[in-house]
């Protein structure tokens, strides 16, 4: 059985799209899942929240051929995170590089789809892209190469905006481009129910998107403080509030996938 693609996507930056990236694949992975997290965001953020050094691991994904020699090598930047059936391919800045190989040569929407073909021998359960908001056509290549995408939303208005824009891509990718994949859910991040911007957010989300909206995860000053030590959510305070939460979400995956 081949691992199932979860794609992090959103079309605007600040929403929380690498903590749950981070978040869910330490969650996956307590649950017993081989996961691999690829980290295709030029910040390398996924690395520094799990207490590793952002490296060209991404770049090299994304602008190696298919030989096994190629394949061996990119593998080879594949990093243990330390934790139990995690592990990481990081990024750095020389995934905006990539950008310009793939525009070079031409590469087709489904070519991280072919990319990460070399994995899916190695018995993983799942794989998870981190990925920018607009770095010329990747986030494009790895919704398409995604099995399901979870899109988060800030829940302030500004970044409603944002989600339709991600939502019409996915249409776009779906009806111009044969993409197999679905949503698994639209994730509101951010959540302040002291806010009245926040709560009404919330309330407009639920009144367009009630099908495909999950839990919300509330704002916590611990998420932050988690990802400056190099540590998940999990291994500060696996109690709290935002732990809970994205406890649920890891669940959520798990059923949705007929595994929980």
């Amino acid at each position: 059985m081949s691992a199932k693609v979860i794609c992090i996507a959103s079309q605007k930056g600040g929403v929380g799209k690498t903590t749950t990236a981070v978040s869910l694949a330490h969650g996956l992975s307590q649950r017993g899942k081989r996961v691999l997290l690829i980290d295709l965001d030029p910040q390398g953020q996924a690395a520094t929240d799990l207490g590793r050094n952002p490296e060209p691991g991404a770049f090299h994904l994304l602008t190696m051929g298919s030989s096994p020699q190629e394949a061996g090598f990119v593998q080879s930047w594949v990093r243990f995170t330390g934790r139990d059936g995690l592990y990481l391919l990081p990024g750095d800045r020389q995934t905006l590089s990539a950008q310009t190989v793939l525009n070079a040569q031409d590469k087709p929407i489904s070519a991280i789809r072919q990319s990460i073909s070399r994995f899916f021998k190695d018995g993983l359960d799942y794989m998870l892209f981190d990925t920018a908001p607009s770095v010329g056509g990747i986030q494009e290549r790895a919704v398409w190469a995604a099995d399901l995408v979870i899109v988060p939303t800030a829940t302030e208005f500004l970044s409603v905006d944002g989600l339709g824009k991600m939502l019409r891509q996915l249409s776009a990718l779906q009806e111009q481009k044969k993409w197999r994949g679905s949503l698994l859910g639209i994730l509101p991040t951010f959540y302040d129910e002291q806010a009245r911007e926040s709560q009404a957010t919330l309330e407009n989300l639920r009144e367009r998107f009630e099908a495909s909206l999950l839990p919300p995860i509330h704002r916590a000053t611990l998420l932050r403080e988690s990802a400056a030590l190099g540590r998940t959510i999990f291994e500060v305070d696996p109690l709290c509030r935002a732990a809970k939460e994205y406890q649920a979400l890891t669940k959520h995956v798990l059923k949705f996938e007929g595994a929980g």
